[in-house]
């Protein structure tokens, strides 16, 4: 990974965390009913989430009480537009963006002495079997302060309001009182502490409970897509519920979410821009073995690639040059599938969000894609970032620097 850390290209935005502020963050995990932290120095992003703490705890998502209670963790205002590096839930991102839209000022003035518990409540204690995931209907966001710092005030309050009635002014009990919580809170009369809880409501979303699950709402009829074939096979003997359920690697899941405008493709299109350019080279890499070239020259090349694409054997160079190929072969046959010609991954790889859907419903039509076909670089690093990392380790070091030379570009 010192290739992606150089190129500030592997979680380059966490923020460090050290000193006064570790104290917070336990109490925060404390509060949640977590063990705290041994680590002194540990970096987090936009939800809390620290990669050397999930390491410490041999938990990844250890911000979770259960696979049906998620939990946020904010300690600085810093944290506002940061990336969620392994969100649980797809809209784990949007709804801090909301918190921090709509209560960032009061953040900003909490977090100056104190740390906020965020608690992701959609009102299910727990998960039994795959299907609740339906019962997902709205979270209700809730914030909690560690020292219980908005119930201090109200007793300072209610401290000041008694020291002013009749002759309490005198009492040198209440003036303890009085001392003894500002030495602690400091004064509190001033500070806006009232976090207001944030209604979001979920509609198509991707949860990792139950292995991964993609939810698919407002369209004919909601499809469940699962990443893991036990849960499928559990899944699809419920007859509770009218859905239409697939295991991610289902032909017939493409030719569905086709038909009902969820995606669509225009190869003519494609061929000729810089995606498909992309998807070719990767595929092309696969099948280069033992090259008397770097491989990100053979890619880069013009001449290097002729060359070695008549070096592989048919078969790979079908795969390799599969829509010019294919588009070559629709001016002799208008009745020929592109489905029926190109290979299965080249043909769901150059598939994309139909324009129609709203903008988060693309971002998570493409996580569906890229997990279906990782053969795009860019855009697997867009948008599954931890997928991304893992296949980057099992790459030829110059596949590697093609990869991020690629992504660095953006194209």
């Amino acid at each position: 990974m010192q290739k992606l850390k150089k190129a500030n290209l592997y979680r380059n935005e966490l923020i460090p965390i050290s000193g006064k502020l570790v104290e917070r963050y336990n109490k925060c995990l404390l509060k949640l009913g977590f063990s705290a932290t041994k680590l002194t120095n540990f970096s987090i992003d936009g939800v809390g989430w620290s990669p050397e703490i999930a390491e410490e705890k041999n938990e990844d998502f250890y911000l979770n009480n259960g696979e049906a209670n998620t939990h946020a963790i904010v300690i600085t205002p810093l944290q506002k537009g940061l990336p969620v590096y392994n969100p649980f839930y797809s809209f784990d991102k949007e709804i801090m963006k909301i918190v921090f839209r709509k209560h960032g000022d009061k953040i900003n003035n909490i977090t100056r002495d104190s740390a906020i518990c965020i608690d992701f409540d959609q009102n299910i204690d727990t998960f039994y079997e795959p299907l609740d995931v339906l019962k997902y209907k709205e979270i209700n966001v809730k914030f909690h302060l560690i020292n219980n710092l908005d119930a201090a005030k109200a007793t300072q309050l209610k401290l000041i309001e008694t020291f002013k009635k009749d002759t309490n002014f005198i009492d040198e009990n209440i003036h303890q009182q009085l001392l003894t919580s500002a030495k602690k809170y400091g004064d509190l009369r001033q500070r806006t502490l009232d976090l207001e809880p944030i209604t979001f409501p979920s509609d198509s979303f991707y949860t990792k409970a139950f292995g991964g699950i993609f939810v698919l709402r407002d369209f004919v009829k909601p499809i469940l897509i699962f990443e893991k074939k036990a849960t499928y096979k559990e899944a699809i003997n419920d007859t509770v519920y009218d859905v239409l359920m697939y295991h991610i690697s289902h032909k017939e899941l493409i030719d569905k979410l086709l038909s009902y405008d969820i995606i669509e493709f225009d190869l003519q299109e494609e061929v000729s821009g810089k995606r498909y350019d992309r998807i070719k080279k990767y595929i092309f890499s696969e099948f280069l073995k033992e090259t008397n070239h770097p491989v990100k020259d053979i890619l880069e090349d013009p001449i290097l690639f002729k060359s070695y694409l008549n070096k592989i054997d048919i078969d790979a160079r079908k795969k390799v040059m599969g829509l010019e190929l294919f588009l070559e072969k629709k001016k002799l046959s208008k009745t020929l599938k592109a489905k029926d010609v190109l290979d299965d991954e080249l043909f769901v790889a150059l598939n994309k969000p139909h324009s129609s859907l709203k903008a988060a419903n693309q971002d998570l039509i493409w996580y569906l894609l890229v997990n279906i076909a990782p053969k795009d670089v860019l855009f697997l690093y867009w948008y599954d970032k931890e997928q991304f990392y893992e296949r980057f380790k099992k790459l030829d070091e110059s596949v590697q620097d093609w990869v991020i030379e690629t992504i660095k570009n953006g194209y």
